[in-house]
């Protein structure tokens, strides 16, 4: 099967948008942790940077990076047609 040039170009688009994402995942779980013992010298509210991030605010990116994605691919798929519509 013969892929259009529309829907190649909406390929590209969603791995370019994927990859990008992957790679703030990647920061925020590998990076973050190799970093563990010079960001626990920054407190937060009390609390070593590290702690926090491990505790919540790496939760907190993972949501949003889901959120993000969620609305950028119905945003894509409107743009090139492929939605699903509404599914109640």
């Amino acid at each position: 099967m013969q892929l259009t040039e529309k829907h190649e170009e909406y390929w590209r688009r969603n791995l370019r948008l994927t990859a990008v994402l992957l790679f703030i995942w990647f920061l925020v779980t590998y990076v973050m942790g190799y970093f563990a013992i010079p960001l626990a010298e920054i407190k937060i509210f009390g609390w070593p940077l590290s702690f926090y991030m491990a505790a919540q605010g790496s939760l907190i990116i993972y949501v949003l990076i889901i959120w993000y994605y969620a609305r950028a691919m119905r945003k894509l798929d409107l743009e090139y047609g492929v939605d699903e519509g509404d599914q109640a």
